[in-house]
């Protein structure tokens, strides 16, 4: 299903450009440009989106003041660093934060990981414990930094396969569902735990070799 996604900038050439990132994404698509608060639930109520990007510096109200009231989960995409803006931002509800200047590959990597947990929690039945937390694990799957080096596409790629998992997995596990090879898996692997991001353990055979195993940190 299409994720719809209304931008709302007081700036339109930066609403063009957040629009344009959107509208490249698979299965997402931009719906409307809102220049005021006022212009945004307008909008809000006669597009019906199922995502918001929402600027702070709005003006006639603050973005943060519209954030339950678009009906539609929202990212906020602002300068605004504060701490009592972001704050409130994330008492409201936001489901992330963004701050200008960024690249715009993490506007991309942040609205399709979004629309990634979306898709984990759609369905008639209800959900367990389980599939709340893989759609959670993914929801910040964009936020992982790549390590120098690292691409950020096969990092998210490598913690996806460990959330599918539900349990710890050996680099060659990890390399055969990526399509990777062994050596790759460990160094994306080896980095994501040295950032605290992957847990790492070591499993004692037979031979009394230990062995690596990596999973998500609880």
């Amino acid at each position: 299903m299409t994720l719809r996604v209304l931008v709302v900038d007081d700036d339109f050439r930066v609403a063009k450009v957040h629009a344009d990132a959107v509208d490249t994404i698979a299965d997402c698509e931009t719906v409307g440009q809102a220049r005021s608060a006022t212009d945004a639930l307008r909008l809000a109520r006669s597009r019906r989106p199922g995502l918001v990007l929402l600027d702070e510096y709005l003006p006639d109200a603050p973005g943060t003041t519209l954030v339950g009231r678009l009906g539609a989960p929202c990212i906020m995409i602002t300068s605004a660093n504060d701490p009592g803006t972001v704050g409130r931002a994330f008492a409201a509800g936001v489901v992330n934060y963004i701050l200008k200047p960024f690249p715009i590959e993490v506007l991309a990597e942040r609205v399709t990981a979004y629309a990634r947990s979306r898709a984990a929690l759609t369905g008639p039945r209800p959900v367990d414990q389980a599939q709340i937390d893989h759609a959670y694990a993914v929801l910040h799957s964009g936020d992982l930094p790549a390590a120098k080096g690292r691409s950020q596409e096969t990092t998210a790629l490598v913690r996806d396969i460990l959330i599918a998992a539900g349990g710890s997995l050996t680099a060659a596990q990890v390399a055969d569902e990526a399509g990777i090879s062994r050596g790759t898996a460990q160094r994306y692997l080896a980095a994501l735990a040295k950032t605290g991001n992957v847990a790492l353990s070591l499993h004692y055979g037979t031979t009394g070799r230990p062995e690596h195993h990596y999973t998500l940190p609880h």
